[in-house]
């Protein structure tokens, strides 16, 4: 095994850990603009397998990152389920909205995702043919609460409170749809490690809103039952979970869902999970995206500081979000330097 990526999931802690970046093929690049105009619009250019491979080989041209994400949205999964789907210039997603049991019966079966999602694959394949030899492939999906909250509400909410709400009105329309997604992601999931992905990480970005019981069962046994699955097809494939601001939940999220690796958000200090989640196997993160806009002294100083403390174990280093439309490349830039200098 030589690429760093699959050398920290496997729990070798490096004197320099790998980079990727969230997000890292997006609207801050002039060269991704270029394409997306190309392609007409934003699902379009998901749905093109050869304008999404360029997109995503474009930041491994500029930076040479460790890792290339694939380029796709974790909303293409409910739309090949049924639901519709379309984006609004600055305003982002909207979806047919799922609030009861009339609307979670149009959706269609798990045996059907694929339809839709074959150009996707395509993509995958055609990445793990291009990327350079020591470039490692991540695939993903949404976690089934996040994309349940987008699915029910119709569009992303500051508090994922149309989702809560259906959950203490509605449980059993709720868990069922929990449950289609999770079935959903492993097939989805699945059929990427099929088509040539090397890693794949599983994005909960609400699962911070999930408190008590409820983080238990919506965001940590789903996560637990896709890895599972996962793992018994694919033995060899690391799973990256993602379950941001989950605070304390970050504390035993790899032992009880058998993730590979825990992506961790800036809410939380690197000291703090060097203590008391690095020990249980590696962590990914966790740079605040607002670095990569402000720059300067600052940039490099937490750079250097998140490398430190997260130095005595495995670590693959990112940001604790995805990368902002308004961020400067020039800072991309100083922070692998700043990461890689000797």
């Amino acid at each position: 095994m030589t690429k760093t990526i699959l050398r920290s999931l496997a729990g070798e802690t490096l004197p320099t850990p790998p980079i990727w970046m969230m997000r890292q093929a997006g609207r801050y690049l002039p060269e991704y603009k270029a394409t997306r105009a190309e392609a007409g619009d934003f699902l379009s250019l998901c749905y093109n397998p050869d304008l999404a491979t360029e997109v995503t080989l474009q930041p491994i041209r500029r930076f040479g990152f460790d890792a290339a994400i694939l380029f796709a949205d974790i909303l293409l999964l409910p739309q090949a389920l049924g639901a519709d789907l379309w984006f609004v210039t600055g305003e982002g997603p909207r979806l047919s909205t799922i609030t009861g049991p009339d609307g979670l019966a149009k959706l269609k079966g798990v045996d059907d995702i694929h339809e839709t999602l074959n150009p996707i694959y395509q993509t995958v394949r055609n990445l793990s043919g291009a990327l350079p030899a020591e470039t490692t492939l991540i695939g993903f999906a949404g976690a089934p609460w996040t994309v349940a909250t987008y699915m029910i509400a119709g569009q992303g909410t500051p508090d994922q409170g149309p989702a809560h709400a259906l959950k203490a009105e509605d449980r059993a329309t709720f868990e069922a749809l929990i449950d289609l997604l999770t079935v959903s992601t492993i097939e989805y999931l699945s059929a990427q490690i099929d088509a040539g992905a090397e890693v794949v990480k599983i994005f909960d970005s609400w699962a911070g809103s999930l408190k008590g019981e409820d983080f238990a069962k919506y965001a940590l046994e789903p996560a637990r039952r896709i890895t599972a699955a996962l793992k018994d097809r694919h033995p060899d494939i690391p799973v990256i979970a993602f379950p941001r601001e989950a605070g304390d939940g970050y504390i035993g999220f790899h032992a009880a869902t058998g993730a590979d690796c825990v992506a961790i958000d800036n809410s939380v200090d690197a000291a703090w999970v060097a203590e008391h989640v690095q020990p249980a196997g590696c962590v990914q993160g966790n740079l605040a995206s607002s670095h990569m806009v402000t720059g300067g002294d600052a940039l490099v100083s937490e750079v250097r500081r998140i490398r430190d403390a997260l130095s005595n174990g495995p670590h693959i280093f990112n940001l604790g979000h995805g990368i902002t439309p308004d961020a400067d490349p020039d800072n991309v830039t100083l922070m692998i330097e700043t990461l890689r200098e000797k």
